[in-house]
């Protein structure tokens, strides 16, 4: 019970600072938040790209005081304190990242004596914060996910049997692709698959429920999970910035969605791998191409990581050994027993793993006839 109220302590402090630093940042002038979102712009832009040197400017005059009813008076910003530069040789030599160096340096002007150079500090990295999540990151549609058993993130999209279909495709439900150069055809408009529509971003969307390939190449299915995983590296970096961000609405909005459709694409992704190893296991054994030996990388997703790793294990040691299906067989069983104990891993993703190594054994296994 003291733990629930020390969490509920904890969530309402994020929420009052969020709503005061979102109130400060409202009672600026209009010129002065112009300037800010300019400065927010700039470090975004560093923050995405790991530039080693970038710079900022605190504005000229900032109100540093608001109350209920009103705001306090614009307060000049020291000239000194003006012109801030991030990055030098050490930083270039040690590779320091700019996120890290960031923090540092807005967290010691907050802590400066004259409270409109710590205002101005504290709104830089709210702006900064705000334009990472709002700006940067495309906005998606309203999803609902379930969990799965056994499983903490909800990863299974819910079909919305509320909205009817629509008798005309709508940009939000289509990818638009440019015709041929010779052609005056224009954009043409080609609707998701309704389970694609189920998502945030119907666009990255490589997977159906049964784990068949939407897009045109595995490569293309790969880049819309590295484009998933920037996606949420942008929300991870205002939070590291800003961790009362974690109060903010559309942040909550676009981690749901983005978090739910990543683990899911991506527990799809191995998945898919998992079969087509099949699938070139057995051609070449059939062209009697695997008796030197064979080991095994297999995909699967890490939810805690958010990353595909590869389990490795050996199923026939090198050498001239004739291939076996029972090989295969015996070598999954083996495995299973391994991860079924491995404690590094979360539950889903171990669970998630053992389905993968199921299949394999399923796919090599010959009922002995009696």
């Amino acid at each position: 019970m003291r733990l629930l109220r020390n969490l509920q302590g904890t969530d309402d402090l994020i929420h009052e600072e969020y709503r005061a630093q979102q109130a400060m940042l409202d009672a600026q002038p209009t010129l002065v938040k112009r300037f800010l979102e300019m400065q927010a712009r700039r470090l975004a832009d560093a923050i995405q790209k790991n530039q080693m040197q970038v710079g900022f400017s605190l504005p000229d005059k900032v109100i540093i005081k608001v109350t209920a009813d009103k705001a306090g008076p614009l307060v000049e910003v020291p000239p000194e304190f003006r012109e801030q530069w991030m990055g030098g040789v050490i930083s270039r030599i040690t590779r320091a990242d700019i996120r890290y160096v960031l923090r540092q340096r807005l967290s010691e002007l907050e802590g400066s004596l004259d409270p409109a150079v710590a205002t101005s500090a504290r709104l830089i990295r709210h702006a900064t914060a705000l334009y990472l999540v709002y700006e940067m990151l495309p906005a998606g549609r309203t999803v609902l996910y379930t969990t799965g058993e056994d499983e903490e993130i909800a990863a299974f999209p819910v079909k919305d049997t509320q909205s009817p279909t629509p008798a005309i495709t709508q940009a939000s439900d289509a990818i638009v692709e440019e015709g041929p150069a010779d052609e005056k055809q224009g954009a043409l408009q080609t609707p998701f698959v309704p389970f694609a529509l189920r998502f945030y971003l119907p666009q990255w969307v490589a997977f159906d429920e049964d784990c068949h390939l939407l897009v045109k190449s595995i490569g293309e299915a790969e880049a819309n999970l590295a484009s998933m995983q920037s996606f949420l590296a942008v929300l991870h970096a205002a939070i590291a910035l800003a961790p009362y961000m974690m109060a903010d609405p559309v942040y909550q909005q676009k981690r749901y969605g983005m978090l739910g459709q990543f683990i899911h694409q991506g527990r799809s992704l191995a998945a898919f791998e998992t079969d087509e190893m099949v699938r070139i296991i057995k051609q070449r054994a059939a062209a009697h191409d695997l008796n030197r030996g064979l080991s095994l990388s297999m995909p699967y997703f890490d939810d805690q990581a958010l990353e595909i790793h590869t389990h490795d294990f050996e199923v026939i040691p090198a050498g001239r050994i004739m291939f076996v299906p029972a090989f295969v067989v015996r070598a999954a069983l083996e495995e299973q027993a391994k991860v079924a104990q491995d404690t590094r891993l979360s539950p889903s993703t171990r669970k998630y793993l053992l389905i993968e190594l199921k299949a394999f054994e399923k796919a090599f296994y010959t009922p002995s006839k009696s």
